[in-house]
């Protein structure tokens, strides 16, 4: 948190962690045709996506009574892995469909995690950083607007999930992670039960009270460690607008609906 960034192909990032570890994967990494991965923005539900994908794909592994998502928090079963990679790879992208929501939750988990000898970071502040696309991993738009041109070119690799599609019909989402991944559920497994099991362990609610991310903690380097109960907060779709005026949200809809015309994608309302 106090190191100093670096500007690197249009991003800044932290020096001694998020670029060293990204200057070695770009060099050494080679990815598989069978490998997947889960290209979110931070703060756009991507614990919840991570909990989904990974017990879809390891489902005949584990039971729902003794599953690994019990005692280990998905960020461990599904590590962080900041890459660019060739096309030989399928690549799940999930988002908080509302910009509103997302910069209301990046800002309050900013503020969980600053050091303690910085004032707390305003909701001003981080709206207007935010509208001028200075935000984690570059401009919210432009990464939303980047996968979702790429899926439609290349659907076959890219998948684009909608958060709040994800909320109103999770049965159907999660069976479209099970196609994707090639993990299909058979009619067997739907008549079972499985998804619903699934969607049940993988729950904000079962996820959030368990133990595992009450109290342990994530280590991205020997400096930057995150609680693992920071990772949830309300997992509800909309709860931004209970943060922001009525001018806010108006210049922010303003903008999105500038950044997305003609693309044929609507986030929020």
């Amino acid at each position: 948190m106090t190191e100093h960034l670096v500007h690197y192909q249009g991003f800044w990032l932290t020096p001694r962690t998020a670029l060293k570890g990204l200057l070695w994967i770009q060099d050494h990494f080679k990815p598989r045709p069978t490998d997947i991965f889960v290209a979110t923005s931070p703060k756009t539900d991507t614990t919840w996506l991570k909990a989904l994908i990974f017990a879809t794909v390891n489902r005949t592994r584990y039971g729902f009574s003794e599953h690994t998502l019990l005692t280990t928090g998905p960020h461990d079963c599904f590590p962080f892995l900041d890459i660019f990679v060739d096309g030989n790879h399928r690549s799940l992208q999930d988002l908080d469909g509302d910009p509103k929501d997302v910069l209301v939750s990046k800002w309050l988990f900013m503020n969980k995690l600053r050091p303690k000898q910085l004032p707390p970071f305003s909701l001003e502040e981080a709206f207007g950083l935010f509208c001028q696309g200075i935000s984690h991993y570059g401009p919210y738009w432009d990464h939303v607007l980047g996968y979702w041109k790429a899926s439609l070119e290349t659907p076959e690799k890219i998948l684009f999930l909608k958060y709040e599609d994800l909320k109103m019909e999770p049965f159907a989402v999660v069976k479209r992670l099970g196609e994707f991944t090639g993990y299909p559920f058979s009619l067997e497994e739907e008549s079972e039960g499985v998804v619903e099991e699934m969607l049940k362990l993988c729950s904000f609610e079962n996820l959030s009270d368990l133990e595992v991310n009450k109290t342990s903690v994530l280590k991205f380097s020997r400096d930057i460690m995150v609680d693992n109960r920071h990772f949830f907060r309300k997992g509800e779709v909309g709860d931004g607008k209970n943060y922001l005026t009525e001018d806010m949200i108006q210049r922010l809809n303003a903008i999105t609906a500038d950044k997305l015309h003609g693309s044929g994608l609507v986030l929020g309302n």
